[in-house]
């Protein structure tokens, strides 16, 4: 038992001795970064009904006189309460 603490100590130190080591030389792996988007990949505006609030792209959107809804029913039901 008390070679196993022994040898968990001695990785602790050296784990920490060669991070420390690699930092110092700018070896470290860089901070988290958003992966860059293909080439040819566009970004899709997202839009809420207004009816139910259900968020859909807006191509897929129905556009009305007072906004944008996900269907021709919650389109309907918005321009009658005019």
């Amino acid at each position: 038992m008390k070679y196993l603490l022994v040898m968990g100590l001695v990785l602790v130190v050296f784990w920490i001795w060669r991070h420390n080591r690699e930092t110092e030389r700018g070896d470290a792996a860089p901070a988290r970064q958003p992966a860059p988007q293909k080439q040819g990949t566009a970004v899709t505006e997202i839009v809420a009904c207004e009816v139910c609030g259900v968020h859909l792209p807006k191509t897929e959107a129905l556009i009305g006189n007072k906004g944008v809804y996900c269907s021709d029913a919650h389109r309907r039901q918005a321009e009658q309460a005019l």
